[in-house]
């Protein structure tokens, strides 16, 4: 599962690379933002506002606009912080360890880490795709922007779609219950409802949160269904 993971989300780095070099980036600040950064989401909104405002060599004015794309591409990456305290109770990791755990702390580490059931393949799914991503999303970052706009759109391969399929593969066996399933639409809905209406970043973190308190009411219920009947027995 890590592998199959890595490999969809790792082919989606050529569409990154190519766009980055396009924005008007080098080609080793290109790949510092995949091996560095290393989140997807945050590193095309970074470079997506710096195409918008015209590409580095276009730019206006430097400070403002590299604000708004350090900005973007925070935001974006606040979920991880979510996904690191779930991790870090989950992997135990120490010292030296904790800071690679933390850094291969991504979407697709926590998904397939959220998938397994036993301690050993929990550990095992987060460091096996967490790596696995980090090569693949930077070889193929490099590929990128290197042969740039020689491959034309990466929606017409297919790349745009993989990690989604692979995000779909990952959450589908998780929904044996009419709640999860529930719970699932009504997110995916609040996010379609919120990208409009919000900055980039903001709608994942408003259904991560209905998510939370949703769960959190449900272990409320549960807590005390289970009260009452250890009052009747």
């Amino acid at each position: 599962m890590g592998l199959s993971v890595s490999l969809a989300t790792g082919l989606y780095g050529i569409s990154f690379g190519a766009i980055s070099v396009a924005a008007g980036l080098s080609f080793w600040q290109t790949v510092a933002l995949s091996a560095l950064m290393f989140t997807g989401g945050s590193q095309f909104a970074f470079v997506g506002v710096i195409a918008g405002a015209g590409g580095v060599g276009q730019l206006a004015n430097v400070a403002s606009t590299g604000g708004a794309a350090l900005g973007a591409a925070s935001l974006l990456g606040v979920r991880n912080w979510i996904y690191g305290m779930q991790n870090n109770a989950r992997l135990k990791v120490r010292g030296g360890k904790k800071l690679l755990a933390a850094h291969l702390t991504i979407d697709e580490s926590t998904a397939v880490a959220s998938a397994q059931s036993e301690p050993e393949e929990i550990r095992r799914g987060f460091w096996v795709t967490g790596v696995g991503v980090w090569l693949l999303w930077n070889v193929f970052t490099m590929v990128g922007a290197v042969i740039g706009g020689a491959i034309g759109d990466p929606a017409t391969w297919g790349l745009d779609g993989a990690a989604v399929a692979a995000f779909c593969g990952l959450l589908w066996p998780r929904l044996k219950s009419g709640n999860a399933a529930a719970l699932a639409v009504l997110c995916a809905g609040i996010t379609l409802i919120a990208v409009p209406a919000v900055p980039a970043g903001m709608p994942i973190l408003i259904a991560a949160a209905v998510a939370a308190l949703a769960g959190t009411r449900r272990r409320k219920r549960v807590g005390t269904r289970r009260r009452k009947r250890g009052e009747v027995l």
